[in-house]
């Protein structure tokens, strides 16, 4: 499996704000020889041969100029990012907030689709790991207080959390979960949780309550 390469780099600033970087080493080179253009025009026989001469430097110069917009729309993309889950970056994936792609298009100006584009299969460094952009794309899970909503990325951290920590003699089942998720604010329903527990490849409460009193007596 090859090592995954970030295309975006954040690092803390002094100030306490965010420097977002692109990895230039990712990045596709295009220059335009002008020179090498001016030496083979000056050979040019006919207009057909002018005319596709001309047609070449015009594809290549929108090629750069594509690729610039490119890059720039990449890293106007992941600053939003950035921004909008500032708690992640600070306080890890717990604090990380439900995001989606229209609130990022309409922030920095974009459609939808442009966005989506941007994000698929680009990587970002952080000091808490690499993560893919679709990362922090995360739905809501609404509050039992009504207050601001709970990503579903941070609400399957807190599971894999409560199962890390249980005991053999104390194995937390799906409503056990649920209650538990409730006391610290998320209002969540035991499918939600039984289908998040699965995605995270954690065995139910019987299959978890074998497997550790195998361990116990092994």
């Amino acid at each position: 499996m090859q090592p995954i390469v970030p295309d975006v780099f954040v690092r803390a600033a002094p100030d306490g704000s965010w420097q977002v970087e692109l990895n230039t080493d990712t990045l596709p080179k295009v220059l335009v020889a002008q020179r090498y253009y001016a030496q083979v025009s000056k050979t040019a026989r006919n207009d057909k041969d002018k005319t596709y001469l001309a047609d070449c430097l015009q594809t290549a110069t929108w090629l750069v100029r594509a690729l610039d917009q490119r890059a720039r729309t990449i890293l106007k993309v992941a600053s939003e990012i950035v921004r909008q889950q500032d708690a992640f970056f600070v306080h890890g994936v717990n604090h990380l907030r439900p995001l989606n792609l229209k609130i990022v298009a309409e922030a920095i100006g974009m459609h939808e689709s442009t966005v989506s584009r941007v994000t698929a299969n680009k990587y970002m460094a952080t000091s808490r790991g690499i993560f893919e952009l679709k990362y922090f794309f995360t739905a809501a899970i609404a509050a039992t207080d009504g207050g601001e909503a709970h990503s579903a990325e941070a609400v399957r951290h807190r599971i894999k959390q409560l199962i890390d920590a249980e005991a053999a003699t104390d194995i937390l089942s799906d409503d056990t979960l649920v209650e538990r998720l409730k006391e610290v604010g998320i209002d969540i329903a035991r499918r939600t949780v039984a289908k998040y527990r699965e995605a995270l490849h954690i065995p139910s409460s019987v299959q978890r309550r074998r497997d550790k009193q195998a361990a116990l007596r092994a």
